[in-house]
């Protein structure tokens, strides 16, 4: 699936099972101004032309990063699967968090897997992240998507993901808190076919000229 062939993007956001983590990520959020949210989870819209399979985007600012997530995607062969980055704008995310989202791309891989394919043993597939920091890869966000609400709760929740639509599945705390990076580097591992997804792209600031 080429990302033009998605009419409709769906953001779920506060997705966590772990009451604990959970509170930890809004606490996170807060600590840089976010408001937290009306209702758990929550599902943002934002414009489908955000997603991109590009190795660079940009950025207005020095205050945005990556969010590591699975992504589900809809087609009319049925549910499919990937590894995104809901890349977000810190600053603009303290005046609202859906006008955040809406000002970033949204990188994704290329490649997917058949949901079925990973339906039996989904609570076991391992997100990861690494940023580029002082010019070193340091590990950014890892886990186990059983952490995150299950597609077909988020779906249910939502009220059903027709063909064409896509969804961004949720995330962890960031190791270290939130902060920017030069290059982001995105994994979804699956310990049990021993395959990977994975994708990664470098980030342009543009110059705010006033």
């Amino acid at each position: 699936m080429s990302a033009p062939e998605v009419r409709e993007l769906v953001i779920a956001g506060w997705t966590g099972r772990d009451e604990a983590a959970l509170r930890k990520h809004i606490k996170e959020l807060e600590e840089i101004g976010v408001k937290p949210p009306k209702t758990t989870p929550i599902f943002y819209r934002v414009a489908a032309d955000l997603l991109t399979f590009s190795n660079e985007i940009q950025v207005s600012g020095t205050e945005t990063s990556g969010e590591v997530e699975f992504v589900l995607l809809s087609k009319p062969d049925g549910l499919w699967v990937t590894v995104g980055s809901d890349h977000t704008d810190r600053k603009a995310e303290t005046i609202g968090v859906a006008l955040s989202k809406q000002l970033c791309a949204k990188p994704i891989s290329r490649d997917a897997w058949r949901y079925d394919e990973v339906k039996s043993h989904w609570g076991k597939l391992i997100l990861r992240s690494w940023i580029l920091e002082n010019g070193k890869r340091e590990i950014y966000q890892e886990g186990t998507v059983d952490a995150m609400r299950t597609p077909e709760d988020l779906i249910g929740k939502y009220g059903g993901l027709p063909a064409g639509h896509a969804m961004f599945g949720g995330t962890f705390a960031a190791r270290g808190g939130i902060r920017p990076a030069a290059r982001f580097m995105m994994e979804l591992e699956d310990p049990v076919l021993e395959r990977q997804l994975s994708h990664e792209y470098s980030i342009k600031v543009l110059r705010i000229e006033g």
